[in-house]
């Protein structure tokens, strides 16, 4: 059966809604926003996988506003207390206001309930900003689509490791996760790596989950401009984080210079 839309089941339900008319020029939310008249900032391409000491969460330093790179420097790996992770991909002001959110949620946990937030409360809290985001998701501004990484020292001590759709709904992942522009690029690296590597990325060690990382990234670069990987000429390299049971330690920018010389250039 033919959709109003005009396509036979061509349509999600939003994209069927915007076709019927009842999300248009004034939608349920509100009057929408001519987005070609509001070049929006966006955050691209972000990864993280598990391997031998925890989870490695890493994101290339470039955002775009259309075809204009707008900056080289971004930082699109947030900590957002002692064990948890967020890293982003979309509208880094929307990203980044939901970080300090979150931030300043699990700080008011720990200090009022003297401990820490559960994990399945911090993955539920994001999952919650999504949703109220979802409005402006809606008028074609503000779309976030997040990496969750944290240690979960409860019974079962592990790292664990989500993605996000816009919408709030939440995935823990066994092994890997990508999101942003060069994400397609990215997972097929992960999933080449884990399944005909030398080793799978959970037995990879630090430096051999730092190689794949930046092969990833400089493989997504060449396929996507807006993707910045490694900057050779201007020595600008990925942000990269590790979430352990000790903690988050971010990796130095030399150190990750010399691998990325040794194994990858």
């Amino acid at each position: 059966m033919e959709t109003a839309g005009g396509g036979a089941g061509s349509d999600d339900f939003v994209g069927l809604l915007k076709r019927m008319g009842h999300i248009g020029p004034i939608g349920p939310i509100g009057p929408m926003v001519a987005t070609a008249d509001i070049p929006q900032t966006q955050a691209t391409t972000i990864l993280a996988f598990k391997f031998q000491g925890g989870v490695l969460v890493a994101g290339d330093r470039r955002a775009t506003a259309g075809n204009t790179v707008i900056y080289d420097r971004a930082d699109k790996v947030l900590e957002i207390d002692r064990h948890s992770i967020m890293a982003i991909a979309g509208v880094p002001a929307t990203a980044w206001e939901m970080a300090r959110v979150l931030e300043h949620s699990f700080q008011f946990f720990r200090r009022t309930q003297l401990q820490e937030m559960s994990v399945d409360g911090k993955v539920r809290a994001l999952s919650k900003l999504l949703r109220d985001n979802f409005g402006f998701v809606l008028q074609g501004v503000g779309i976030v689509v997040p990496i969750f990484a944290t240690y979960d020292s409860g019974a079962e001590p592990a790292a664990r490791l989500y993605f996000y759709d816009a919408m709030g709904a939440q995935f823990e992942v066994a092994d890997y996760a990508a999101t942003g522009s060069g994400s397609p690029a990215v997972r097929g690296i992960l999933y080449y790596e884990n399944n005909w590597g030398k080793k799978p990325l959970l037995k990879l060690d630090e430096d051999e989950a730092l190689t794949v990382a930046l092969r990833a990234l400089d493989t997504a670069a060449e396929s996507d401009t807006a993707t910045g990987g490694v900057d050779r000429n201007a020595k600008i390299f990925p942000v990269i984080k590790i979430v352990s049971r000790e903690g988050i330690t971010t990796l130095p920018e030399k150190r990750i210079a010399a691998v990325f010389k040794r194994s990858v250039a």
